[in-house]
């Protein structure tokens, strides 16, 4: 008899301060009748986690529970067709990512093989990895987020560790009215920015410049022309992720490879990028997307239109996970996200980590974590933000704008 998804728990977990991969991470355990049990994690924040626990057991119930979780493709069908939708629904679809993955994890350990082996097989020994730049503990925040001075110090110290590409977003706030003109002030922070961590890394590692879909086109095709002489390897999310046909005229205006993709969900969003020509780079969340087996589709897609993937990573070490075992078995790797926090490391118990730079996986059956329960479970999320918030206050033409990196501010009271 197959074995059947008995089981759902969610726990959400709030990472210490400063709290590097967001104020929250919502993990899900799924326990078959044969008492396996898989982890996965749900990124998608439209909604307050409470909420959101709400609409994965719902998913769960109503498309999963009782079903072998072989399955997968006839469950995300169910998820994806939900109410006479068959359109991407990104807070559903989160759901259901976060439920795929953990899956995953419970077919790899019936099988006794990691999940890369079950979705194509080791393509790749070494993952590449990047970095955000986050400042060192000797740097004071918030000016961190303002220095090209520290940012370029923090750039070398990952290079010295082994990292050949980092990240970082000088470029001004985003904010809830959609995209603005950059001031000029922000133009020229980006260039410093861009020249001090250029001057400081040399040819050692890819500088990657992210934005949040801060920019009007205009703005975008201006500040990307500013910075080019630096050569990035990538513009990341120039405009909101919606227009598609504005950002191809990004693409087509500035001579830095475009890269997109941690808003959307599903081939069915990804679809349009590749076909305009908006991006080269797809930048998918697993947690987010459809899940790995969804993401591998994306990545397939992505070959045909000679693009890359870079999968993204602003949220717990179980996304990460499952990120990295999609990056092992496609051919299409460009690089992917990482976050090294104590906190990220203690939660899986170190079963997975960067080594110079790289990341290469075990064999160890399923996602190849050990999960510390105990650990999520005492740190739970108190507080009413977002896993991310947008500013309401437009962006500063006459003080000037401070951007604070991946640091989450305090949620409203």
């Amino acid at each position: 008899m197959p074995m059947k998804l008995a089981d759902l728990d969610i726990i959400v977990t709030a990472p210490p301060a400063p709290g590097w991969g967001g104020r929250y991470w919502i993990l899900v355990k799924l326990t078959t009748d044969t008492g396996l049990v898989g982890w996965g994690e749900v990124y998608a924040a439209s909604v307050g986690p409470e909420a959101m626990t709400h609409v994965i057991r719902d998913v769960f119930a109503r498309h999963m529970e009782g079903e072998n979780p072989e399955n997968i493709e006839l469950m995300f069908r169910r998820a994806y067709s939900s109410g006479f939708t068959q359109r991407p629904d990104l807070t559903v679809m989160g759901a259901f990512s976060g439920l795929e993955i953990a899956c995953w994890d419970i077919l790899g350990k019936d099988r006794g093989r990691p999940v890369y082996a079950l979705i194509g097989g080791r393509m790749n020994d070494r993952i590449r990895c990047y970095s955000y730049l986050y400042p060192m503990p000797h740097h004071p925040m918030p000016d961190f987020w303002v220095s090209p001075q520290m940012a370029a110090e923090a750039a070398a110290d990952l290079v010295t560790r082994g990292f050949t590409a980092v990240k970082f977003d000088p470029a001004g706030p985003y904010t809830m009215r959609g995209g603005h003109m950059p001031a000029m002030s922000d133009i020229s922070t980006s260039v410093a920015f861009c020249k001090a961590i250029r001057e400081a890394v040399g040819d050692r590692a890819d500088l990657l410049f992210g934005t949040h879909g801060q920019f009007s086109t205009a703005g975008a095709i201006r500040l990307g022309q500013a910075i080019a002489p630096y050569r990035p390897l990538w513009f990341e999310e120039p405009i909101p992720p919606d227009a598609v046909e504005e950002m191809t005229k990004v693409a087509r205006a500035v001579p830095i490879p475009v890269a997109t993709g941690e808003r959307l969900t599903t081939k069915a969003e990804f679809a349009p990028v590749l076909r305009s020509g908006a991006a080269t780079i797809l930048q998918p969340a697993l947690g987010r997307s459809g899940g790995i087996w969804e993401t591998g589709k994306i990545a397939a897609m992505a070959e045909v239109y000679n693009a890359q993937l870079a999968p993204h990573l602003y949220a717990g070490p179980v996304e990460w996970a499952a990120n990295l075992h999609l990056a092992t078995a496609i051919p299409n790797l460009l690089m992917a996200e990482t976050i090294e926090t104590p906190f990220h490391d203690a939660l899986i118990k170190g079963t997975i980590r960067v080594e110079d730079g790289f990341v290469s996986l075990s064999e160890t059956p399923g996602l190849g974590i050990e999960v510390d329960e105990e650990l999520a479970r005492t740190h739970p999320y108190s507080s009413d933000g977002l896993h991310l918030q947008m500013q309401e206050a437009p962006c500063d033409y006459v003080n000037g704008n401070a951007f604070e990196g991946g640091a989450p501010a305090p949620a409203k009271e």
